[in-house]
Order: structure tokens, then sequence, then C-alpha cells
């Protein structure tokens, strides 16, 4: 997985930090000042390449488990500085035979604490698209009466060959929901990426939707600790050697 120790950024033009997943998701807010959105989706579609994608404008293929990150970022909307936390989450996977999902109490902590969601599914896995509606009954069981930001992103654009989900399926149901649909391509292009989340982003903001405090009252949430820097390291050098690996095999 591509993490990178916030003093290593000098290259970026984005303030990037990797953060551990805390036992509880982050309470430090501000009204308008702050946007958590929570990636959501099934095994593989590719939710921590586009967050690493949008965040860093890099794509490595090879990933470690994912076991959930958050990851925070500054930067401006509508000429207003807004900190957005993104957090990344296991697959979610329907149960057998049954149009019920599976997810980890890690998930349902997550979908309480987010302002916004990001449903990701890939164009080449009918069964991944499968599981985002009974997955946004799930949000909703959680959350019955407050209004759900939705982004429907379809990943893995460049195989079209292999394509299970069309377009119109995608855009129909991102209508259902009440949400907006982009088709994306982690591993080709930033610029879409970008644009789909930057939306959903500036929704939150001129909504006023971040820091909801019904959501908020009487929870006693326990902040991150401070990110362990050595690890950090290990992990960004292990994704680049497999990024150089790949390359010589090429």
């Amino acid at each position: 997985m591509l993490l990178i120790p916030e003093h290593t950024m000098s290259q970026y033009s984005t303030n990037f930090l990797l953060l551990p997943i805390p036992e509880y998701p982050v309470l430090d807010c501000a009204p308008n000042k702050i946007i958590k959105l929570v990636v959501l989706g099934g095994s593989g579609v590719g939710k921590t390449a586009l967050v690493v994608r949008f965040l860093t404008k890099r794509f490595i293929g090879d990933y470690e488990a994912n076991t959930g990150a958050l990851y925070s970022r500054k930067f401006t909307i509508d000429g207003e500085q807004i900190s957005l936390q993104v957090q990344d989450t296991p697959f979610v996977s329907l149960e057998d035979d049954t149009d019920s999902i599976c997810c980890q109490e890690q998930i349902n902590r997550s979908i309480y604490w987010a302002d916004g969601f990001v449903f990701v599914f890939s164009i080449t896995d009918y069964e991944s698209f499968r599981l985002l509606r009974p997955l946004h009954q799930h949000i909703r069981r959680i959350h019955p009466n407050a209004n759900i930001p939705l982004l429907l992103m379809a990943n893995k654009g460049d195989l079209l060959r292999a394509r299970q989900v069309s377009s119109k399926e995608g855009l129909q149901l991102a209508t259902e929901l009440g949400g907006t649909y982009c088709e994306v391509s982690a591993r080709e292009s930033c610029e879409g990426v970008h644009e789909a989340f930057q939306q959903l982003c500036q929704e939150l903001s001129r909504s006023g939707s971040s820091c909801n405090g019904e959501k908020r009252r009487g929870l006693h949430l326990v902040r991150p600790k401070s990110p362990n820097m050595q690890d950090l390291k290990r992990r960004l050098k292990q994704a680049l050697t497999s990024k150089g690996k790949s390359a010589t095999t090429l």
C-alpha cells in the first residue's frame, strides 16, 4: 500500500497523512470545517487505489490486505479551508443466497461517523454492484432520518471488454439511491477520480452536512494515536519495491 510519511510530502502539492485506525472514529469537529467520508464496497474493487489516486495522484497496483485506514488532507473549497478525512474500509459482502450484507463492526462505526459516502464497485464484477442496494439499506437503518450524500463510483473503466455492469445500470441505481454516478479508472487517470471526490466534498461543504450534531450527540469518541512513522516508512518502501519489481518484469 502506498503510505507516505508526512515529512516526505515536500514533493507533493497536498498535505497528506495516513492515520492508524482508532478504536472509534475521530471526533474533531468545527461546523463546515471538517468533512468525513467513508469509502465502501466489495472485495477487490479498488477502494484503496481510488483513495490514493485522489490524495496523491499516484497509482500502485499492489496493496497490502486492507484492514482500513484513515487518511487526512487539507484543501480549499469555495475559498474556505477544509479538513478532509477519508476512511478506507475492509470489504463488504453479501451473505450466502440472500440480499443481506455482512460487514465488520468497524464498518458500522465508520458509517455512523461519516458525513458522506462513496460506494465503489467494479464494472467487471456484477456481484460488487449487486451488494450496493443492500448496503444503502443498511446505512438507512443506521441513519433512518438523515440525508445521505452519496457518490456511486464505478471503477476499472479501462476494462471494457470484461464489463458486466452497464453505464445505464449504474446511473439508474445512483438515481434510485439519490446519489451521483461516475465511471473511472484508478489505473489510467487521476482526473476523473479527483473530480468525483471533489464534487462530493463541495456538496457536503455547501449543504453544511459535515459534523452533524445529531449523529455525535452523547458520544465520547477517542482520538487516534500519533502515526507510527517507522511502520509508515516500512509500508512505503514495500510498495515502491513492489512497483519496481513489476516494472522490471514488464
